[in-house]
């Protein structure tokens, strides 16, 4: 699957969280945006069949949201083959969803988006300075004061993680699990840095919980494969790149991984 599928499919995942949030525009955009990337992209039959019921669900979450509903009362019209249509519906849904927000409330949004913007860049700053028990102090505050913000603390955790600060990466990915479990793509960033602090056995089991939910995704495969790498599961690591070979034949890395697993092997 290509980087921008992944994407589409990162955005419907996100749509569960937004709404958990109130945040009802961004779920919105978040299918409108997935819905451009599918439109815009060669699928193969296994990718369509999936994207049709994610896009489903999608559709079920948001008309149950009664601040999807107030805002647009409309039904949602999907049948898989016609994403275009739905597609344009969704254009006319933005358009609704933009009118209803009143100034007052824009006005609220953009002074918090800002105070996290400012916060995440004052956290950045002091792991750019090596001042990491200040970056901590100031990333917890962040988190009390927006604490259902799942994307918030992922990007948190991110930052911790570019920085080599594994512990702190996990506790925070962590906390974002706990408040959005249907966030696939948080299993999948937990194990990586799971990995990396060698908890390989708490990483493997992640890494299962994504595969859970989604089978579909070569990179998932070949992060699996890196996993069995650093842990020297030669077999185990070769079956996970055949796996990502099997959903894209022309992944180059992952030919790098089955040759090498291939050679410790004696194959």
């Amino acid at each position: 699957m290509s980087a921008e599928l992944t994407k589409a499919r990162s955005h419907i995942s996100r749509i569960h969280s937004h709404l958990k949030q109130q945040k009802t525009l961004p779920a919105a955009q978040a299918l409108y945006e997935a819905l451009r990337i599918i439109l815009t992209s060669q699928l193969m039959k296994s990718e369509r069949s999936e994207f049709s019921d994610l896009i489903e669900q999608a559709i079920y979450q948001l008309t149950q949201d009664p601040n999807f509903k107030q805002a647009y009362p409309l039904k949602l019209e999907y049948e898989p083959g016609k994403e275009k249509q739905l597609y344009r519906q969704m254009g006319e849904v933005m358009k609704e969803l933009q009118a209803s927000t009143t100034e007052e409330a824009q006005g609220l949004l953009a002074m918090m988006e800002q105070r996290k913007k400012e916060g995440v860049e004052k956290v950045q700053a002091n792991l750019d300075a090596g001042k990491h028990d200040e970056a901590k102090k100031l990333a917890d505050d962040l988190v009390r004061d927006f604490k259902d913000d799942t994307d918030l603390k992922a990007d948190i955790a991110d930052r911790f993680l570019q920085a080599g600060l594994y512990q702190e990466a996990f506790d925070y990915l962590d906390e974002a699990l706990r408040n959005d479990p249907e966030a696939v793509h948080l299993y999948n960033r937990i194990g990586i840095v799971l990995r990396k602090m060698k908890d390989f056995d708490t990483a493997e089991r992640y890494y299962r919980k994504a595969l859970e939910c989604c089978k579909h995704d070569e990179y998932l495969y070949f992060n699996i494969g890196r996993l069995y790498y650093d842990w020297q599961k030669w077999h185990e690591m070769a079956d996970m790149a055949k796996r990502a070979l099997k959903l894209n034949p022309e992944f180059t890395q992952a030919k790098k991984m089955l040759q090498f697993a291939h050679k410790k092997l004696g194959n």
